[in-house]
């Protein structure tokens, strides 16, 4: 097994990885979904889970165990932003403001996700480096097409 200390942390690599290869033998399948993340790990604008706000409204899902879609459900009470900020030690200044006067006006609850298309296609065709799956890849040495 691994340490995983008191549960309320962000997973490593090694650990993501791990879980592949648990949930691929104890289920048979590569594709598995993670929700309800610590909150203490994640943005400020994410929704804490209504139940228990150690956890958030948020989620990740992974192929073989790396991550290729992450989620939430954005946090539309400016209110509860405004808490949210003060417990995670953040000051509200001009930007975050604005931010926070925006969903006074009413926003209705809403969620989005960012997929990682690049990782989908290397884990789907087998590729031994994400790079060859991207039309422009970016490393240190490479800044330009």
């Amino acid at each position: 097994g691994m340490d995983i200390g008191d549960g309320m942390g962000d997973l490593t690599g090694a650990m993501e990885l791990k879980l592949g290869e648990v949930v691929r033998e104890k289920y048979g399948t590569d594709f598995f979904m993670l929700d309800k993340y610590p909150s203490t790990i994640r943005p400020f604008y994410t929704m804490p889970d209504p139940e228990d706000d150690r956890y958030s409204n948020s989620y990740d899902m992974f192929i073989r165990g790396l991550e290729i879609c992450s989620g939430a459900q954005r946090c539309h009470d400016p209110e509860l932003v405004t808490k949210i900020l003060a417990k995670k030690g953040i000051e509200v200044g001009d930007g975050l403001n604005s931010y926070i006067n925006s969903f006074k006006h009413g926003v209705t609850p809403h969620a989005g996700a960012g997929i990682g298309l690049e990782r989908v296609v290397f884990l789907y065709l087998g590729l031994d480096n994400v790079r060859k799956a991207s039309m422009f890849p970016r490393d240190p040495n490479r800044c330009s097409p």
